[in-house]
């Protein structure tokens, strides 16, 4: 019953980049709109950035200059490019699809920014 599977995660350094991502299936990825939320321990789940079916992008302050959300319709797949990685940075990362009233997950990817 898996519908969005995201890799990528992992250790890196600040000034650092990670390339997140997340496979969806067809059906999903036609008409949701796509995102990234992170949660780091003892803060609350944050929207990152969205994207919608025809390309629009959001993204939050903190993230904005330094992380690029994309997606590759063919693959039915969406990406997070971070650069310029913050220790803050650090949290779990989950893929989201989403329409009104309903909002669908992925497991999660952990990213850690450590020296």
């Amino acid at each position: 019953q898996v519908q969005l599977v995201e890799s990528g995660g992992g250790l890196a350094q600040p000034g650092g980049s990670l390339r997140l991502s997340c496979a969806a299936s067809r059906i999903i990825f036609s008409v949701y709109i796509m995102g990234w939320y992170r949660q780091a321990p003892g803060k609350q789940r944050e929207l990152v950035a969205t994207i919608t079916s025809d390309g629009s992008t959001t993204y939050s302050d903190s993230v904005k200059g330094r992380f690029t959300i994309s997606r590759d319709n063919a693959e039915n797949t969406v990406y997070l490019q971070m650069n310029s990685l913050k220790p803050e940075d650090t949290a779990v990362y989950s893929c989201n699809a989403r329409m009104t009233y309903h909002n669908i997950w992925g497991q999660g990817t952990q990213v850690t920014v450590s020296s």
